[in-house]
């Protein structure tokens, strides 16, 4: 039989576990700033998917704003939303202001994508929709830092980190077409 002093701390636990969990916050729980300074909350995103980027504009993977725009053209009429959010953490491979960043994405890749402004995804100044996407005790899946330019996170209609993909990884990976076309 357990004692009085035993039951009493296994419901302490669990009351103290099932509060942690609740504490995870949700992808909706965040508002970031368009790449021309508005209030982007992103529960405005509920019932999408959402394929959220660090993108930047001298790298070797710039090349891939094609891709995003391709897979965005293809998909967004069955619930994808990707979000680029443009980032010099590597390398100084994106040293734009917000403006020559969006006449870039514009002009050389037709972007039409939401775009955010330029943050911090990896470092002490991390933006913190990065360091919840970045974070297993945030996110409650999983530790996943941004290795560089072009990481892609897929967040599921309900809000919730369902797992992410490498920046040399094609936006057409087949992780991310499977999770796009699984109803």
């Amino acid at each position: 039989m357990f004692s009085m002093k035993t039951f009493v701390l296994m419901i302490v636990t669990m009351i103290c576990t099932l509060s942690l969990k609740a504490q995870h916050q949700s992808f909706y729980d965040f508002t970031v700033k368009t790449i021309d300074g508005k209030a982007y909350p992103l529960s405005q995103l509920k019932g999408k998917k959402v394929l959220v980027v660090n993108v930047a504009s001298k790298c070797g993977l710039t090349p891939q704003y094609a891709q995003l725009q391709e897979l965005y053209e293809k998909y967004k009429d069955k619930n994808l939303v990707i979000i680029g959010f443009p980032a010099n953490n590597f390398k100084g491979q994106e040293p734009g202001s917000n403006e020559e960043i969006a006449e870039f994405c514009s002009l050389t890749y037709n972007v039409s994508f939401p775009m955010m402004e330029k943050i911090s995804v990896a470092g002490d100044d991390m933006a913190p929709l990065y360091k919840w996407l970045t974070t297993k005790r945030l996110n409650g899946k999983e530790d996943a830092p941004v290795q560089w330019n072009f990481q892609k996170f897929m967040i599921d209609e309900n809000g919730k980190w369902v797992g992410f993909v490498a920046p040399k990884d094609s936006p057409f990976s087949e992780k991310i077409v499977t999770w796009l076309e699984k109803e």
